[in-house]
């Protein structure tokens, strides 16, 4: 009896050793798979370089001042933000074609490219 403790004592702690190494592995991504997404730097506060339209990104709403402040829900779906008022379709589309910290150029539904800055 002793003997036989001797050979499957070592593979149980081999096991748990084993199953230890899984779950901290599997910490790891889970943590690296919830963290922020890289489009998070798109919420903000951005303006045209002549500083003549503004745009704000909320977690909810797209709100554009080029006339009047116009505060539309959106969603994100590729390269593209899709817009509408109170909920309305069709969706106005704006394909991002520049993201970073401090630069957006967003394609405007009439392709024309308007460069944004924070």
């Amino acid at each position: 009896m002793g003997t036989l403790l001797l050979i499957i004592s070592p593979l149980i702690m081999k096991n748990y050793l084993l199953t230890i190494i899984h779950i901290a592995c599997a910490c790891v991504l889970l943590s690296a798979a919830c963290s922020d997404s890289g489009k998070s730097n798109l919420k903000g506060k951005w303006q045209t370089k002549d500083g003549q339209t503004k745009l704000e990104i909320t977690g909810k709403q797209f709100i554009t001042t080029e006339d009047a402040p116009v505060a539309e829900d959106y969603f994100i779906k590729n390269d593209s933000i899709f817009t509408s008022f109170e909920g309305n379709q069709p969706y106005t589309r704006f394909v991002i074609q520049k993201l970073d910290d401090h630069n957006l150029k967003l394609l405007y539904p009439d392709s024309v490219a308007v460069e944004f800055v924070r």
